[in-house]
């Protein structure tokens, strides 16, 4: 098993490379109208949200807003049950802070020179270089402010990848041609551990879906993830009703995976 998730300067070359390589090895293709169309099938509301809040930077009332906090658990839910059937390729959307630590998982950024990328926009788009330029200063902030609120992280550093590619210094058949390999290294070497780390996030992520995206809670302080051994659901609460609702829902979505609460009143 395999997985690559790509993220992409606009005007990179990134999408272009994951649609080759998915080509190429018969990987399934995820990209925003992949995840948009599948949060469709949860309800018209999610799909309507999903279009408004993707990649875009959340105002400060948006980030602590009950659908914002939702949107980003289907995000991270949807993207992790992809990874679960393997051979897939993963565009955008934090996939590669989603993936951190999987083995058989190559995180790549990919990124070109300012000159480069605005000569891409301006034919792609069929815009003049004032347009391309600003077209891709705001792409390049809100996909930055985007990955911030939701994973506190940086979108652009490059310790946060298995590899960054310029594309201007080498062909996209060069780079294609080298992250297939990597992928057909990791699919020759099957890793156990990797894959229950794997299920036990995804587990997690089904929990902090269903919890965040149910109207009648709304806990600010909350947050639900696996820590090696058990799906923990952490955070500050009110009263007991809020405690006894928060447990019972969230041992009905863990099923048989172990679970932990962690929950604590508001003094």
């Amino acid at each position: 098993m395999a997985i690559l998730t790509i993220s992409r300067e606009l005007g990179s070359g990134g999408r272009e490379i994951g649609q080759a390589i998915a080509q190429d090895l018969g990987y399934d293709f995820v990209d925003k109208a992949r995840i948009l169309n599948d949060l469709q099938g949860i309800g018209k509301n999610w799909e309507k949200w999903g279009e408004s809040m993707d990649e875009r930077c959340p105002t400060i009332w948006e980030k602590y807003d009950w659908s914002f906090r939702g949107f980003g658990a289907l995000i991270q839910s949807t993207i992790l049950n992809y990874a679960m059937k393997d051979s897939v390729v993963l565009i955008g959307r934090g996939a590669n802070f989603i993936l951190e630590g999987i083995p058989f998982a190559d995180r790549i950024h990919v990124m070109a020179p300012i000159e480069n990328r605005i000569s891409q926009i301006m034919v792609r788009e069929s815009m003049n270089r004032e347009a391309a330029l600003w077209l891709i200063e705001k792409t390049d902030r809100d996909r930055s402010c985007f990955i911030f609120s939701l994973y506190g992280k940086r979108w652009g550093d490059p310790e946060e990848y298995d590899d960054v590619v310029n594309t201007a210094e080498q062909s996209v058949d060069n780079i294609t041609a080298t992250i297939k390999e990597i992928l057909n290294q990791k699919d020759r070497h099957p890793n156990e551990p990797g894959w229950k780390e794997l299920e036990m996030r995804a587990a997690a992520a089904k929990v902090k879906t269903g919890i965040l995206t149910d109207q009648s809670i709304f806990i600010p302080t909350l947050d639900i993830f696996y820590d090696g051994s058990s799906i923990v659901v952490k955070g500050i609460i009110h009263n007991p009703k809020e405690h006894k609702k928060i447990e019972t829902k969230a041992a009905s979505l863990a099923g048989n995976y172990p679970l932990r609460c962690d929950l604590h009143y508001r003094r």
